[in-house]
């Protein structure tokens, strides 16, 4: 799909903020989805030279925590050039070279983006669910896309703010199977308690 201009905008904005304050910017579902993650990769020993693929890595900073973290062998993709520029200065500034960072279109990966152990995404299956043209469509091209990068056995862990355990479950049935579903923050709203945020790990059929 066409680079949406509304998201390059923003991470250019970022990008300059960084230059100028050195702030990376916003962290998507903020710091306590990045904590539970990383939680969930060391309760279950997630290996630390397991490889790593960040989904939509935005301003990159998952991938220093996780590096933070001691895991070694970390990939971050985007489809915006202006977010693999910003997550390239978070990059720098932390002192992890060993980062990997491309500018990929997830829905139509190249042929080396292959064999990961982890998949991690924080929003993007979100944004291409947002999508005004076939966001059907779309998503199935992510759950192939997912298929082909994720080694049989392998983990992915999605959060989302826009779909249901139920709805999750549903559009990655084919090849996947849950394992867990991970606590989040829970809202009130009009007497009834809901979950704004769901979080899920699935391993690969």
């Amino acid at each position: 799909y066409s680079p949406n201009s509304s998201w390059d905008a923003a991470y250019e904005r970022e990008l300059q903020t960084f230059q100028d304050i050195g702030d990376a910017g916003e962290i998507w579902f903020g710091e306590e989805s990045m904590v539970r993650i990383i939680t969930w990769l060391e309760k279950h020993k997630v290996p630390l030279d397991s490889s790593v693929l960040d989904i939509g890595t935005g301003n990159g900073v998952l991938l220093v925590e996780l590096a933070k973290s001691g895991y070694v062998n970390l990939t971050g993709i985007d489809y915006s050039p202006s977010a693999i520029q910003l997550s390239e200065k978070v990059r720098e500034k932390e002192g992890m070279p060993n980062i990997k960072l491309k500018v990929e279109d997830f829905l139509a990966p190249s042929a080396e983006l292959s064999g990961f152990d982890v998949c991690i995404d924080k929003g993007t299956f979100d944004a291409i669910s947002l999508n005004p043209s076939d966001a059907a469509g779309k998503r199935k091209l992510y759950v192939g896309s997912l298929c082909r990068v994720l080694k049989p056995e392998g983990f992915f862990l999605i959060t989302s703010c826009n779909w249901t355990k139920e709805e999750l479950l549903n559009e990655f049935r084919e090849g996947f199977e849950i394992l867990e579903e991970l606590p989040t923050p829970k809202f009130c709203f009009g007497g009834r308690i809901g979950n704004s945020v769901t979080a899920l790990v699935f391993q690969r059929k």
